[in-house]
């Protein structure tokens, strides 16, 4: 089990590396507005990026074999980013989806582009074939979410038939709970073993979908994509701080009186 320092300790991670988010974003920014014909200060950024994430894995990792229901619901996050998590994290499938939404955006204003001559990083301009890929991957992406998520049921369903309960059964309310600890104990840490697993799978998922999208774009594509994720990421996590102090309508109104 975790101690309360470790998640202490990752909760002060945490911190950082969202800073190190927002740094990040001020990279890919400036290769992108000053080095779009740079493709060799393209290709470094985006492998800065993934080197980066990866990191975050790892540690993820070591946290959720010893305490993985501290990484499935991270009291590091807020209550907002809470609610739109995965296992731990933003659901694969959504980077995918992401790249069709900044493919309708960026389509909308084209017009704007060419009347003042301006040439962005569109990756609404993915050929075919990179559509095409695109597509294959949130198939199979799809597919392995699914098997997650029915490996996960059957976790939950599993409670209901585990020694727990058949210890809860068995004994009245008033029996010697502290009799049955060592079944207890043997129960919880095989289910927190199982989460775990589901969870490191999770991130493998997620890490790997986004390095077969980054090799599916050019250079100055995948910049202007990870732009946008880093926004979209940074931009959940400061409106969920404002929205998680803000009143209640019961505090709103006993301030008023």
């Amino acid at each position: 089990m975790a101690s309360s320092s470790d998640q202490v300790q990752f909760r002060e991670y945490y911190q950082n590396w969202m800073i190190e988010q927002q740094q990040l974003l001020e990279e890919l920014l400036q290769v992108h507005n000053q080095n779009q014909n740079d493709e060799q200060d393209l290709c470094c950024i985006i492998e800065k990026l993934i080197e980066h994430f990866q990191e975050y894995t790892n540690r993820r990792a070591q946290l959720a074999v010893s305490e993985p229901s501290s990484v499935f619901s991270p009291t590091w996050c807020t209550s907002t980013e809470n609610s739109y998590l995965w296992f731990g994290g933003c659901r694969p499938s959504l980077l995918i989806q992401l790249v069709y939404t900044l493919c309708g955006s960026q389509l909308e204003s084209q017009l704007t582009e060419y009347i003042h001559e301006v040439k962005t990083c569109n990756i609404g301009g993915l050929s075919a074939d990179q559509l095409s890929l695109v597509s294959e991957l949130q198939g199979r992406v799809i597919n392995d979410e699914e098997k997650l998520s029915t490996k996960m049921v059957s976790l939950q369903e599993n409670i209901a038939d585990c020694p727990l309960t058949r210890i809860v059964n068995n004994n009245s309310v008033d029996s010697d709970v502290e009799s049955h600890t060592g079944q207890v104990k043997q129960a919880l840490d095989s289910h927190s073993k199982d989460l775990s697993s589901i969870l490191i799978d999770s991130d493998k998922l997620r890490m790997n979908t986004l390095k077969e999208l980054i090799g599916i774009f050019t250079p100055l594509q995948a910049v202007g994509f990870l732009i946008a994720g880093k926004k979209l990421h940074l931009c959940m996590h400061q409106w969920g701080q404002l929205r998680d102090h803000i009143p209640s309508m019961e505090e709103q109104d006993g301030e008023g009186v």
